[in-house]
């Protein structure tokens, strides 16, 4: 059996995890202060070659929608806007998935998605993943 990420292996090696997830469950995106954190790290991770997946469920989910995160800023007054910062973060190689209970939650279909955002997944799927061995998890 292979060892566990982050866990000795028999030479005494730690194993990298090469995959984060970040959970975005419990930001609100009507607080904008809130998305800065979970976004930017996905960036820095993807810059640095890990392989990232954004699962924004919940209240979050409302970002993969159109429209939505372009009247979103992590900052008063800032010119960026939340929707600007998911767009580094993918062009940087991190992927965004929208929790499938979102689409009825906030009246989405598919086409409704943001182009940054590739599928739909599901509670299954992100139990699936969390449980890899060679996976970390961050949750926001």
């Amino acid at each position: 059996m292979p060892a566990a990420a982050g866990s000795p292996t028999p030479r005494g090696i730690k194993k990298m995890a090469e995959k984060l997830i970040i959970v975005m469950a419990n930001t609100d995106p009507r607080n904008g202060e809130e998305l800065g954190a979970p976004i930017f790290q996905a960036t820095v991770a993807a810059a640095m070659d890990y392989e990232v997946d954004v699962i924004c469920t919940a209240t979050s989910g409302r970002l993969m929608k159109k429209g939505v995160a372009d009247e979103l800023f992590v900052k008063e007054g800032s010119p960026k806007s939340v929707y600007s910062f998911i767009q580094d973060a993918h062009e940087a190689g991190a992927k965004f998935y929208c929790c499938s209970p979102n689409l009825d939650l906030f009246d989405m279909t598919e086409d409704d998605l943001i182009p940054e955002c590739e599928g739909i997944v599901g509670g299954a799927h992100l139990i699936e993943q969390v449980m890899e061995e060679d996976v970390m998890v961050l949750s926001y």
